[in-house]
């Protein structure tokens, strides 16, 4: 048996071992869906790809969705950073990497990486994204099988990121819909990278369409509770000092997710 939180316990039967590189790449070409009114790579594809290789990676090493419906074990996004560099348009090839960088208990990190062309190493964009892993009732360890794959020894603990809480103004763009069916992932609940594509629209519509432009640019984001299927949301975005900060809030009220955009961010995650 595999300890996770208190009480909380899940079986995890050995699997043929499965050599897997820490760190994979691969080429991608970017597609005319996947870019915005300027020709320009979305924000949130990034996170779409960050996560379409997170699962090539999991593949790689045995462990598919199958792997996890078995044992009621799946991986829920708690946190992402992602800062843009520089522009990757409609029709470039790029190539995306991922790796696990580090395990912290419940928690595992992983680091994308954004480079355009084929032989250019220049970075131009990073994704740091912290996952939970959740079993039956809760938060759990991950499984041996996991550790002694992705090398776990040879990994460093990390601080999961967060956004802090802080209160919304009066004057804040306050806009309310609902959850679309384009919006959902296989689990059901809205995809991840959907909340930037939020944030990006309530702060185009308060104002920061340029905003959203300028090169580098950062985002950060929370997760807090999962938006559903047929949800009603509230979304407020304000500008700051350091650029604009977002609120997601379900129709009771709950805080499902918290977010800011840095239009001057300081250290480049690349580095």
């Amino acid at each position: 048996m595999v300890q996770g939180v208190p009480g909380s316990e899940v079986t995890a039967p050995t699997l043929r071992r499965v050599e897997v590189a820490p760190r994979i790449e691969q080429p991608y070409r970017v597609r005319f869906d996947e870019c915005g009114a300027d020709g320009r790579l979305r924000s949130s594809a990034y996170l779409r790809y960050a996560q379409e290789m997170a699962w090539v990676h999991s593949d790689l090493a045995g462990f598919d969705r199958h792997w996890y419906e078995e044992r009621e074990l799946g991986w829920l996004v708690r946190c992402m950073e992602l800062e843009v560099v520089a522009p990757i348009s409609h029709g470039d090839s790029m190539r995306v990497s991922t790796a696990v960088d580090g395990f912290r208990r419940v928690w595992a990190r992983r680091r994308s990486e954004f480079r355009a062309g084929i032989q250019d190493e220049r970075i131009t964009a990073v994704a740091i994204t912290d996952w939970v892993l959740l079993g039956p009732t809760g938060p759990v360890s991950p499984p041996q099988e996991i550790r002694d794959r992705f090398d776990v020894v040879a990994l460093v603990p990390f601080t999961p990121g967060r956004v802090r809480a802080v209160q919304v103004p009066d004057d804040a763009r306050d806009v309310s819909f609902g959850v679309r069916r384009r919006d959902l992932d296989p689990l059901g609940h809205v995809n991840n990278a959907t909340y930037l594509d939020y944030l990006e629209e309530v702060v185009a519509g308060a104002g920061g369409e340029d905003d959203l432009a300028v090169l580098p640019r950062r985002y950060r984001l929370e997760y807090l509770v999962s938006a559903e299927a047929d949800s009603r949301l509230r979304a407020r975005s304000w500008r700051t000092s350091e650029g604009w900060r977002f609120q997601l809030e379900g129709g009771d009220g709950t805080t499902l997710c918290r977010g800011q955009l840095e239009t001057e961010p300081g250290l480049f995650v690349g580095d």
